[in-house]
């Protein structure tokens, strides 16, 4: 235990002393009396901590996390258009309509979405995401129980008002996937596995790749069996309460893995780091800004610099316009 309060300590210290700039020289000689008393050199200490092996209950912790939140997702991706059949019989419209809303929404707001990943710690990330995915889900899945039962409310005001609640609550909970798909398979299994043996990279996807699958295939099947030997509102039930149960467990087993993982809140640091040095950079060259590359594009064209060349305000509409996560991660692919 001795050896593990030392340990922990170290580790706090130099993350300490690495937030203040502190050289790694001025570390070993505050610490140098610790080789004197048989303990292991400071730096090396750390450097064998930040490149051991993750330990393979804290995998299972991760995949075990990630096929729970996945499992409700698919759950409730599947049923949607069944419910909305069901509450709408001989009509598509309310289906077409969610499914419009959503696939804009992520259009819209996705490139905001992974810009907001990067600038926030891993575990707010964390947090926002199972607790805006889980509710979301169990308010759209309580306002379709609703709707299944008072079926006979077509066309009223309160109908509008709930299907409008089912939209926006289903595209709150499709952007909180999307950040949770973003941060566990693009931030922390990268992360996790840069310290580790060759071909982790590449298990790690794979494993996590086989559980999105797993659940896209069995997660339609649970809720169809339900649908057909108990009842729809059952299947709506079912999502809610599972949403509901689910979701301190998947909080549990992630954030487990996220505090004993030290690379996870290292590259926090890192990330930060560099975010502070480029918007000092950014502030220092102004003209080197990314909206202004894409807004001298546009000058570029004879016909669109004409028309955009009227007013200074206009200009600078135009300027925060193509500034925004949106604009600009479009502009990534055209």
């Amino acid at each position: 235990m001795e050896e593990e309060d030392l340990r922990e300590d170290l580790i706090t210290e130099v993350d300490r002393h690495e937030n203040d700039n502190v050289e790694g020289d001025e570390i070993d000689g505050t610490y140098s009396h610790l080789d004197a008393n048989g303990s292991s050199n400071l730096a090396t200490d750390v450097e064998s901590l930040r490149d051991s092996e993750v330990p393979a209950y804290l995998l299972r912790y991760l995949y075990a996390g990630h096929f729970f939140a996945r499992w409700g997702t698919r759950m409730w991706e599947f049923a949607v258009g069944l419910f909305m059949l069901y509450v709408w019989p001989n009509s598509l419209l309310l289906t077409a309509l969610y499914g419009v809303v959503e696939s804009a929404s992520i259009a819209i707001f996705g490139p905001t979405i992974g810009d907001w990943i990067d600038r926030m710690q891993y575990i707010k990330v964390l947090r926002s995401w199972l607790g805006l995915q889980n509710l979301s889900f169990v308010i759209a899945g309580g306002t379709v129980s609703v709707l299944l039962i008072y079926s006979s409310t077509i066309g009223t005001p309160t109908f509008i008002a709930l299907v409008i609640v089912v939209n926006a609550s289903g595209a709150i909970g499709a952007l909180a996937t999307l950040a949770g798909v973003i941060l566990i398979e693009r931030d922390w299994i990268v992360v996790i596995s840069e310290s580790q043996p060759p071909g982790r990279l590449t298990q790690m996807n794979s494993v996590t790749r086989r559980i999105d699958l797993s659940c896209k295939l069995l997660a339609p099947v649970a809720v169809g069996f339900i649908m057909s030997y108990v009842s729809v509102l059952a299947s709506a039930i079912v999502i809610v309460v599972w949403n509901i149960m689910s979701v301190g467990l998947e909080y549990w087993l992630l954030s487990s893995v996220y505090y004993a993982v030290p690379s996870l809140n290292l590259k926090i640091r890192k990330c930060k780091n560099t975010e502070e040095t480029s918007s000092s950079e950014s502030h220092d060259h102004p003209n080197k800004d990314m909206s202004t590359v894409h807004f001298s594009a546009i000058e570029g064209n004879a016909s669109i610099k004409k028309k955009y060349e009227m007013t200074s305000w206009s200009k600078k509409i135009l300027h925060s316009f193509l500034h925004t996560p949106t604009i600009e991660g479009w502009l990534v692919y055209m």
